[in-house]
């Protein structure tokens, strides 16, 4: 058991005394007719428990393309000719034979939605269903031994309580004089045209072997279960028409003996079969139905309709019912009108009718699987947990499963062809459903009064008459003597009164002996016909004595053939024991063979998982090599090529300061034409020692702006020593970000140095914005990065021109680098084409942003 936080402990159920014999669930089906001729048929009934379903068209199962027919059993078919009363005498008759008995009862139809339960349960005029001929014949077997109105009485907790005839009496005058003068008594109102044949079946029935030393009542309740939720059909809301208020639901609760009941379900006490189908169709208008493509008036919720019957019996004088509690026994009756299963896409439900689609599908499906357990639980011995809490309609019929009463079932089915998937699956749990046993219920204790009581009273005839108690009335109404005394001789009064008392005193006594003779013929004619009926039983007691005799003759051969059959059965179970113990032998063999080849599955499994992630690895392992190898090529190359520029550009400078020395060798005068000559244009200025080199324009920075900034550079920084440095105007140098500095400041800059992968060193300008916290400090934002690298720039290595002008051997002839002059205004062409940021001055110098 699990026990809740906070809460006692449920005590366990009481075992209730039930029979060790048990009995499987009633199953019967019924096939309506078809609704046109032109429609298929894919039901047909072969025997009086059998049907064959023929799948139609689209429907070819097996794999020679034939089609597939299946046979289902139950307890009775009734075909499409079987009329209402048949059905009733076989299924509802035996139901409210155990309810006049003080026993329970569950019936309900299921099937595909349009397959006729609603019919079949409440009827059409003319054609009453089950349930009124219920009620008919309920009420012709207890109708002259009802109690009055009001004494017995529901006591809200799914029990009966007895009144007092008087105070039923005066609950009676106060529920009249309570109610309104136009509105009368359920009993008084005329029946609704509608229903007025439904409830005059073609014969009346009775059940027999009823208790007449009882007093019975009979009360009714409406309820339906709509989307999962308990709706009483039969309470009186008070209807607003600018507001209207809806139903209130209802809970499932449990009484002392452990049954479900509905709490707060109102009982409603009727007198005839006529009143309480009236009580009945009144609930019936409120239930929810709706239009759908398969039905017109589908039902859209599960209706329950509960039948309680109250017995008590009476006192030991006949007169009054026994006011005991304990003596009263209720038994109910459950008349179930299961909404039917129906798939949306063939209703054509949209909105709240697929919500309510769902829930009727959920609730049968879950009464499916409950089935589904109980089979297997007394099929296979475990003993698994019963879902009865999942559903209302499952947790209120919990006990009946338990064996609290008989179940029945009727399956509704609709032959035509469109609905043979559904009919399939609804046959399948119907044939699983006849698998399940119910226990059956003992028969209630009968009260131990002597017999007859009611009718003791009521006898009337001289032989009937009890003689003592007449006798003795004689005798107390003897007129008593007068005063006989005589004082006066000429008294006329005294002895005429005299005279008279003793002649009405003689005519009690001859009175009193004829009552006296008559009461003794009376015994000798009883003695006498005592004495002939033991004789005639003493001769049937010699011949039930032959009978008994020739009956234990036929015991003992039964009991003989008993005792080989029962040899013959011990030596069949040792065989089965044996073959069960081989069996075993053979599966404990087969599972450890099927183990073994689980686990070299797994293992072989296991080998080429790893085998395939070797692979991967391998694979990315040499991918990874191959892009090293790559990588480490081309930086050779690259290594290779800056060796080379660095030899040229060393070539070019031994030209160059070669070149220097010729010039300066010259006088002014050559110099000068020589000049001239080179190049018309003022870039050989740059090599000029006296002449002051040009600066070109260049792109401001952002940083130039009006913003204040934070110049963060390292204590460890190295000095380059580059001709351009970035120079940041307006800036605090610091070397360690501080609050005060940043409190200060627009925007921030750090110096970050590193070594590139040709071996020299980078450094980049990471820059960013001051931000100011929520909390009063300061942020910063990094929104850019400058990369400043140096660089050399080399050049193809070039011979110089001899003195005469020729160019020796293994100069180039592209023209691309003659001379000084010449690389100068390629370098000058550079730095003025670079893309640097406003701030800095710098020359060889490249720049990468980076977002």
């Amino acid at each position: 058991f699990s026990f809740r936080k906070g809460k006692t402990p449920r005590r366990p159920p009481p075992k209730k005394p039930s029979s060790n014999q048990k009995d499987p669930v009633g199953v019967y089906c019924r096939v309506r007719p078809l609704g046109g001729e032109d429609e298929e048929c894919c039901i047909e009934v072969i025997s009086s428990t059998t049907i064959q379903l023929h799948a139609p068209e689209g429907f070819k199962t097996n794999r020679n393309g034939e089609y597939k027919e299946t046979q289902c059993s139950f307890k009775k078919v009734f075909g499409v000719s079987v009329s209402q009363r048949e059905l009733f005498e076989y299924v509802a008759k035996p139901l409210v034979d155990d309810l006049i008995h003080g026993k329970n009862g569950l019936l309900f139809t299921y099937g595909v939605t349009g397959s006729g339960k609603t019919f079949t349960m409440t009827g059409s005029p003319g054609q009453g269903g089950l349930l009124p001929r219920s009620l008919d014949m309920i009420f012709n077997t207890i109708g002259p031994y009802q109690a009055k109105r009001y004494v017995f009485k529901t006591d809200d907790k799914n029990g009966m309580d007895v009144q007092s005839e008087v105070d039923a009496l005066l609950e009676r005058q106060r529920r009249e004089n309570n109610l309104p003068a136009p509105k009368a008594t359920p009993s008084r109102q005329k029946l609704d045209p509608e229903i007025a044949d439904m409830i005059k079946p073609e014969e009346a029935y009775k059940a027999d072997g009823m208790d007449e030393d009882s007093s019975y009542s009979i009360f009714v309740s409406y309820i339906e279960i709509y989307n999962n939720y308990i709706y009483d059909l039969l309470e009186e809301n008070q209807e607003d028409a600018i507001k209207p208020k809806p139903p209130q639901s209802k809970i499932l609760r449990e009484d002392q003996n452990h049954n479900m009941y509905v709490s707060g379900c109102m009982e409603v006490e009727v007198k005839s079969a006529e009143e309480a189908f009236q009580v009945f169709w009144r609930g019936q208008k409120k239930r929810k139905i709706a239009n759908t493509r398969l039905n017109r008036e589908s039902s859209r919720s599960h209706s329950v309709f509960i039948i309680k019957l109250a017995q008590a019996p009476l006192d030991a004088d006949g007169d009054n019912i026994l006011q005991d509690k304990s003596q009263v026994n209720v038994s109910q009756l459950c008349l179930v009108d299961l909404a039917g299963s129906e798939r949306t896409g063939r209703t054509g439900a949209e909105g709240t009718r697929i919500r309510e689609a769902g829930n009727i599908n959920q609730s049968l499906l879950t009464l499916r699987t409950c089935i589904e357990i109980l089979r297997e639980n007394q099929m296979c011995g475990t003993n698994k947990m019963v879902p009865y809490r999942d559903s209302k309609v499952t947790h209120l019929f919990k006990n009946y499963f338990d064996g609290e009463g008989k179940v029945k079932m009727v399956v509704c089915v609709n032959p035509k062809a469109d609905d043979y998937e559904e009919t399939l699956l609804v046959m399948r749990f119907a044939e699983m459903t006849q698998e399940v046993e119910i226990a059956r219920p003992v028969d209630r204790p009968i009260c131990g009064f002597t017999p007859g009581r009611r009718n003791r009273n009521q006898r009337g005839g001289p032989v009937d008459r009890d003689v003592p108690s007449v006798i003795t009335h004689l005798v107390h109404s003897l007129p008593p003597l007068p005063s006989s005394e005589l004082t006066d001789p000429h008294d006329d009064i005294t002895l005429p009164r005299l005279i008279e008392t003793l002649q009405s005193r003689h005519r009690i006594r001859q009175m009193m002996i004829e009552e006296y003779n008559k009461a003794a013929n009376m015994m000798k004619s009883m003695l006498q016909e005592l004495d002939s009926n033991l004789i005639s039983k003493d001769n049937f007691i010699h011949e039930q004595n032959g009978k008994l005799f020739e009956k234990d003759k036929v015991i003992q051969t039964n009991k003989a053939e008993i005792e080989r059959l029962e040899k013959k059965t011990k030596m069949q179970e040792h065989k089965i024991d044996i073959l069960q113990k081989t069996t075993k032998i053979y599966e404990d063999d087969k599972r450890s063979l099927r183990q073994e080849l689980e686990t070299r599955e797994q293992r072989l499994h296991r080998e080429l998982s790893e085998k395939r992630r070797m692979e991967q690895r391998m694979h990315g392992v040499v991918s990874d090599t191959q892009h090293k190898w790559e990588k480490e090529c081309e930086r050779r190359v690259n290594a290779m090529q800056l060796e080379m520029q660095n030899k040229l550009w060393v070539k070019d400078e031994k030209l160059k300061q070669l070149k220097a020395i010729v010039t300066e060798s010259k006088t002014p005068e050559e110099r000068l034409p020589a000049k001239r000559s080179a190049s018309p244009s003022p870039v050989p200025v740059c090599f000029d020692e006296t002449a002051t080199p040009v600066r070109p324009l260049h792109r401001r920075s952002r940083s130039a702006g009006g913003e204040k900034w934070v110049d963060h550079k390292p204590a460890s920084s190295l000095d380059l020593g580059t001709v351009l440095q970035p120079v940041i105007p307006n800036a605090i140098q610091v070397s360690a970000p501080s609050e005060k500095a940043l409190s200060k400041c627009d925007r921030y800059v750090l110096t970050h140095q590193e070594v590139a992968s040709d071996g020299e060193i980078q450094t980049k300008l990471i820059k960013g914005e001051v931000i100011k916290t929520r909390g009063g400090g300061q942020a910063v934002q990094f929104t850019d990065i400058e990369t400043l690298k140096q660089e050399l720039t080399t050049v193809s290595s070039r011979k110089r021109k001899s003195s005469e002008g020729t160019p020796a051997s293994g100069d180039r002839t592209d023209g691309a680098w003659t001379d000084v002059e010449t690389r100068c205004s390629v370098a000058v062409e550079m730095r003025a084409g670079s893309n640097m940021g406003p701030g800095f001055e710098h020359h060889g110098i490249t720049k990468r942003r980076k977002p």
